[in-house]
C-alpha cells in the first residue's frame, strides 16, 4: 500500500511519518518546513513573554510525546518533499504528480489546500486530521479553546474526509485520550491518539469500512480564528484553573471514540 502524507515539520509531525512509513510499502510526504519554534518567533503569533511562555509548555509537551523533531526511520520506502510553508496549493497536480499516485492520502498540519489539488484530494477521499472535536470545534487551537470553554470533555481530534470546507467534511471517528495530569499533556495525547488510531485503522483496511456521517453544524460552539489568539486571552487562560475533570466525556457526542490509556 502506498500512502501520501501532506503534513509539516515539527516532531509530531515527523513521528507521524515515521508511523506511517512502518505500514507503508512507499510513503510519499509533502512537507511544509516552518519554524520549529512557533510561537517564539516574530512570523509567526505576536513576540511577547507571555506568547513565549505558552509555546514552551506545548513543545516540552511535544517532546514528551514524541521525542525530537527529526525522522528517526529515514529509510529507502521514504520519499520526501520539502517545500515553504503556505505555498501547497501553489503547486499544480503535474509537479506533484510523483506524489499523486497512492492509495491513501491524509493531510495533517499542512496549510490550508485550495484549486486542483482540493479537489484531486476530495476525489480520492483523502483523510484529514483535524485537532479538535468536531462538529463543536473547528478553526485553529481548538483544543486550546476548549479548554478556554471549561470543555476539557471535548477535547480530541477528528478524523474526517477532506472537504473544500475548513474542518467540514464526513466524519469517520474521534479520538481521545484519558491521559489528565496536566493540560498541555493532556491536548497532546490526542495528538498521539489520533496517531495510533489511524495506524492500526489503515493496516488492517478497517478505516475504509467505516460508514461516515455529515456534521450538524447546528451542534457548533466556536469557530476560531488566528487572530483570536491574543495576549489578552492567554493571560485569561493562565489564571484559569483548568479542571480536566469538570465534565464527563459523554461518547453520545462522539463518533466511535477511540481513547488513548495512560
Amino acid at each position: 500500500m502506498n500512502i501520501t502524507l501532506f503534513t509539516s515539520n515539527k516532531s509530531r509531525h515527523n513521528y507521524l511519518i515515521d508511523l506511517l512509513s512502518k505500514i507503508a510499502h512507499k510513503l510519499f510526504v509533502v512537507q511544509e518546513t516552518e519554524n520549529l519554534l512557533s510561537g517564539m518567533s516574530s512570523n509567526y503569533y505576536s513576540k511577547s513573554l507571555l506568547m513565549k511562555k505558552y509555546f514552551e509548555k506545548v513543545n516540552k509537551a511535544q517532546s514528551v510525546f514524541f521525542g525530537n523533531p527529526s525522522v528517526k526511520n529515514f529509510n529507502s520506502n521514504i520519499d520526501i518533499l520539502s517545500i515553504a510553508p503556505g505555498n501547497l496549493s501553489n503547486y499544480s497536480i503535474s509537479s506533484l504528480k510523483r506524489f499523486l499516485q497512492s492509495d491513501v492520502y491524509i493531510v495533517f498540519g499542512s496549510s490550508y489546500i485550495k484549486g486542483d489539488l482540493v479537489n484531486f484530494l476530495v476525489k480520492n477521499k483523502t483523510i484529514n486530521i483535524h485537532m479538535g472535536v468536531s462538529p463543536y470545534y473547528r478553526g485553529t487551537a481548538c483544543n486550546f479553546w476548549a479548554l478556554y470553554d471549561d470543555n476539557p470533555h471535548l477535547v480530541g481530534a477528528t478524523i474526517h474526509l477532506l472537504s473544500k470546507g475548513l474542518d467540514s467534511g464526513p466524519m469517520l471517528y474521534h479520538a481521545m485520550s484519558n491521559i489528565k495530569n496536566d493540560p498541555f499533556l493532556y491536548t497532546m495525547s490526542t495528538v498521539k491518539s489520533a496517531f495510533h488510531y489511524i495506524s492500526e485503522r489503515i493496516k488492517d483496511n478497517s478505516i475504509f469500512k467505516i460508514n461516515p456521517i455529515f456534521q450538524n453544524k447546528k451542534l457548533e460552539i466556536r469557530y476560531s480564528k488566528k487572530i483570536e489568539f491574543t495576549e489578552n486571552i492567554l493571560l485569561n487562560y493562565f489564571n484559569k484553573k483548568i479542571n480536566l475533570n469538570c465534565k464527563k466525556i459523554n461518547k453520545t457526542l462522539l463518533k466511535d471514540p477511540f481513547f488513548l490509556e495512560q
